[in-house]
């Protein structure tokens, strides 16, 4: 449909200034202040990579699979322009995956016009571009060619996944992984004497939200590799601390919270007990599955006081709203989408007892843009356990975190946030990730000094700050 090469478009494909301000002065001080931080080391401490990569080492399959079936920003928008997700092989319920990889990768390059303009073109370019020197735009007329190109280097030992982990510099990866997850890849990684840190976060969400499918089966199965019963609160309590310690004791600094509201809860010992009856037996009263989120929100962080593990909390989801893909496919196939989220009233039980703890750090996200200045920085500009996480998902753009940065600097500053993290489950998107939030930060600061309000050593002070040592420290790497 297009021609190989866009009119105009530079050899290298990537400007070299791309997202610095467009004002002389501001532009210079940007370029300054990338070329500080543009080689520090990618800590990577939120995504759903899969640990198994570098557990085997082995090669990834074909570029479609790379590129393409584990990346829910690029199918979603192939999906809203017609195209079945099945013709692009994303993994069925049922087992099925038939499409032809090539053919998908047809699919995508004819169709790589739609990306024009979004985060995902800036992440693939890059991919292309500085993984594997491609730099043409990639079009029906090339698709063919780049996917030899890709296919002949995912076979050679510098594309294997260690290899290219340690070329993309990352010094830590957490994964997001089940409350009753063995772990038997990060520990495969371990015993391997590879050097690379790829690390566990805890995700309990799915022996928490009692309308997560298959709810019962894992209350069981969280008793049984706990060791603990799980058939009344105190027990089931006890599960969750377990797994925390063996989670922890498998490398993990963190847990993580994906919940449709923010809500939580301080309940009395003896309603807690008897809500827990109500959720474990299924004899449920309208009402219990969010209460009991909400309380156990509470519990988690009492447990991350006395374990130390940063906690994270992700709200303002509603998953799998599209049912027809939902049935089909499964959860984490692009049809959650953003909704109004509530923060200030929601916390305050939580916040309330544990706010003032100094061994708590919670990490709040948010899909709210609206809730950055009216309520997210104020609470971060409060408590000392609170600290905005950045722009995520929807909002993982160049714009929605320069949107970040102007609604939340002038309340919570810039040590009330906590870096950057990338979210994602596409590998080779890493890299481009950070390069685009580090590009956006300077621009940021760059513009804050061309303004005369701040120095430019400060600048440069601060910038490296938000790139490595403020995402080490909240999550304690």
């Amino acid at each position: 449909m297009y021609s190989a090469k866009v009119r105009g478009v530079k050899d290298p494909m990537l400007d070299a200034k791309r997202l610095f301000p467009a004002e002389a002065t501001a532009r210079a001080v940007a370029v300054k202040l990338y070329e500080t931080v543009r080689n520090l080391p990618i800590i990577s401490p939120h995504g759903h990579t899969d640990p198994r990569w570098f557990a085997e080492n082995k090669p990834f399959p074909n570029p479609a699979a790379l590129f393409i079936q584990p990346d829910h920003y690029i199918f979603r928008m192939l999906y809203s322009q017609g195209i079945p997700l099945e013709s692009l092989g994303i993994p069925q319920e049922d087992g099925k995956q038939s499409a032809d990889p090539r053919e998908v990768w047809r699919i995508f390059a004819r169709h790589y016009y739609l990306y024009r303009g979004t985060p995902t073109r800036l992440w693939m370019d890059f991919a292309l571009e500085n993984v594997f020197g491609l730099r043409e735009r990639l079009s029906a007329a090339n698709a063919d060619e780049f996917y030899e190109a890709i296919e002949k280097k995912l076979q050679t030992p510098e594309f294997l996944p260690r290899a290219l982990f340690e070329r993309f510099n990352i010094e830590v990866l957490a994964t997001t992984d089940g409350a009753v997850d063995s772990l038997e890849f990060h520990q495969a990684i371990k015993a391997s004497g590879w050097k690379g840190r790829v690390l566990p976060t805890f995700r309990p969400d799915a022996v928490v939200d009692a309308e997560f499918l298959g709810f019962q089966d894992k209350l069981k199965k969280l008793g049984e590799v706990s060791g603990e019963d799980v058939s009344n609160w105190k027990g089931y309590l006890a599960a969750l601390r377990s797994r925390r310690a063996y989670f922890k004791k498998n490398g993990a600094t963190a847990t993580d919270h994906g919940h449709l509201t923010a809500q939580t809860a301080d309940l009395p010992l003896a309603e807690a007990e008897r809500l827990y009856q109500r959720i474990f037996s299924g004899r449920l009263q309208p009402g219990d599955e969010e209460l009991f989120q909400a309380q156990m929100l509470t519990e988690m962080a009492g447990m991350s006081v006395e374990d130390g593990l940063t906690m994270q909390l992700h709200a303002g989801a509603i998953r799998n709203y599209n049912a027809a893909v939902y049935k089909k496919f499964g959860r984490d196939k692009g049809a959650d989408i953003p909704s109004p989220t509530e923060y200030v009233r929601a916390l305050r039980p939580l916040l309330t007892k544990y706010g003032n703890e100094p061994n708590l750090t919670l990490i709040l996200f948010t899909l709210d843009e609206t809730t950055y200045s009216r309520e997210l920085a104020p609470l971060a500009g409060h408590y000392p356990s609170v600290k905005l996480g950045p722009p995520w998902w929807f909002l993982d753009s160049p714009e929605g975190m320069m949107r970040f940065r102007e609604s939340a600097t002038e309340t919570a500053g810039f040590y009330n946030t906590v870096g950057f993290n990338d979210d994602t489950r596409a590998f080779l998107s890493i890299p481009a990730r950070h390069d685009v939030a580090r590009r956006v930060d300077c621009a940021f600061l760059a513009r804050l000094v061309a303004e005369h309000r701040l120095d430019e050593a400060e600048a440069f002070e601060l910038v490296k700050d938000l790139t490595v040592n403020l995402v080490r420290k909240a999550y304690k790497f």
